[in-house]
This record gives C-alpha cells, structure tokens and sequence, in this order.
C-alpha cells in the first residue's frame, strides 16, 4: 500500500470521528458542496490546507453528490527550500496541485507598513479569488478550523469591539459568482495534529520570510497567538470552554444585547423597546 493511501485510509476509519465525521458534518449542515461545483481547493503548504485537501479528495470518491476539484497553490515569493516542500508533500499525498507565481512578498517588502500581514492577507485573497475566476470555480474552498473560529471570535470581542465570528460559507463581495467554503470549520486543531504526527508527516508552518521565526513561541507580537494561549489556560479551568463559544455564536438571545448591526446598518435595542411593553400591555 503506498503512503498517500495509508493516510487516506486513516482519514476514514482511525479518524473518523475526530476529522471524516466532523468534515462532512459541516459540508452538510452549512449546505457548502452542491451538485455540479467546481471548487478551487487552496493549499497554502501547510498542515490544514493538506488535510482539507485529502478530505476533499476521499469526498468525491465516496460521497454521493458530483462535483469538480482543483486544487490551487499560491507562490508568493517562497523560497526555494519552502516552495520544494509543498511539491514534495503533494506528491506524497497524491494531490495534483497547480502553482501560480505571484510577486506579494516583494511589493509588501517595498511598502515596509507595520500592518504587513494585513496587507498580504488581502492581497493573496485578491489573486486566489483571480485564479478561481480564471479556472471557471464557483467555490474557493480554504482550510480554516474549528480553533480558527474561535480565535477569530475571542480578536473581535477583544480587539474590534465587535461579536463576530468567522462564517463556515459567504459571497464574495468583490468576485459576483464566487464563495468561499470552510469544510474543516468543525475540526480541532488538535486533531489534525495527531493526524499529522501519526503519519510523521512535515508542512510548513509559516512560509513567510519575514515571520519564519516569530511561530516558534508568542512573542508577543501577535493577538492570535496571545488569544490561542488564553484559550489553552481557559481550558484547564473549563475543558469545554471552546465548545461553548462556538455553541453561543449560534444561540444569540436578540433580546438580551445593546444593539445589533444588519448589512452595515446599526440597530438598538431602544427601537423596540416601549413597542414591547405596550404589546404586553394589551393582553
């Protein structure tokens, strides 16, 4: 049995609870694969990107609903060493990825902003959202997880003063025709490290030259991470903690919050509020 089979295999039976399950649960409860698509599957180099990618591929083979995969990687401006990685990992794992070329990293190197990873974030959105169009996708498909979702949710209550989360699916606002799906949206980190150190397998973890050394520990310089260790102190008190953020994102009591924001537009709970004292009065 070659390599890549072995991990498929173990995708469906060692790990079917903790990664198979929880991937297909979320295809079918957030409604993200539908007959007929043709989804850009992104792979960064790292550890999710791959999995989601494996994922995809057992889902055609075994689920029942026909679709169309392409699975796209982004050369930014690696280096040789990192980018040889990706092909060699793709191979292992029999993915037939195409790479484009982009120059991301030079034209941020030149602007020297402190929000550079802002600023790169955006524009390798912009050329993944152009390649996706280029290839006739209807889906871009990214490899976002469970964790990824929480921290997200903890940086805007923290630092944007804002309750919100990331979406399993949403439209592209700039790309008509175009949405981005989350199949791992409901997998832990957790678990797709022990899946990747079960198969003894190695990804980059940070392919960007200017920020190679800052993933080894939080230094500081980052809110994700800051957000990822409080959460791993929050659950030596409460091992559910996680579950129960995500559990609240999806059981919001409208009528015990400040106010709310629609499609930009901003709404008090002042609006309503005498209306339903006089309701009540009626009875």
């Amino acid at each position: 049995m070659e390599k890549y089979q072995e991990i498929e295999r173990s995708i469906i039976k060692k790990y079917r609870k903790e990664i198979w399950s929880k991937f297909v649960k979320a295809v079918q409860e957030y409604e993200l694969i539908q007959e007929n698509d043709r989804i850009m599957v992104c792979i960064s180099g790292g550890k999710d990107s791959f999995l989601l990618a494996k994922c995809m591929q057992e889902l055609q083979k075994h689920g029942k609903i026909p679709f169309t995969c392409y699975y796209v990687g982004m050369d930014p401006g690696y280096t040789e060493e990192n980018r040889n990685l990706i092909l060699e990992n793709a191979k292992l794992l029999n993915i037939p990825i195409q790479i484009f070329e982009s120059d991301i990293f030079d034209i941020v190197a030149s602007i020297n902003s402190k929000s550079s990873c802002y600023l790169c974030a955006r524009m390798r959105r912009g050329h993944l959202y152009s390649k996706a169009k280029e290839l006739g996708c209807n889906k871009i498909a990214l490899g976002h997880h469970f964790d990824d979702v929480i921290e997200t949710t903890l940086l805007s209550l923290f630092y944007g003063s804002e309750i919100k989360t990331m979406m399993p699916k949403l439209h592209s606002d700039h790309f008509p025709g175009l949405e981005l799906i989350r199949p791992l949206f409901l997998v832990k980190e957790e678990d797709i490290l022990a899946f990747q150190k079960h198969h003894q397998l190695t990804f980059l973890n940070c392919a960007c030259k200017f920020t190679q050394e800052c993933f080894v520990e939080n230094d500081g310089t980052s809110k994700r991470k800051e957000v990822k260790e409080l959460i791993k102190s929050l659950r030596k008190i409460n091992p559910e903690v996680d579950h129960h953020i995500f559990k609240a994102l999806d059981n919001i009591n409208l009528n015990c919050v400040l106010g709310v924001k629609k499609d930009g537009v901003y709404h008090s709970f002042l609006e309503n509020y005498d209306t339903k004292e006089k309701d009540k009065s009626s009875f």
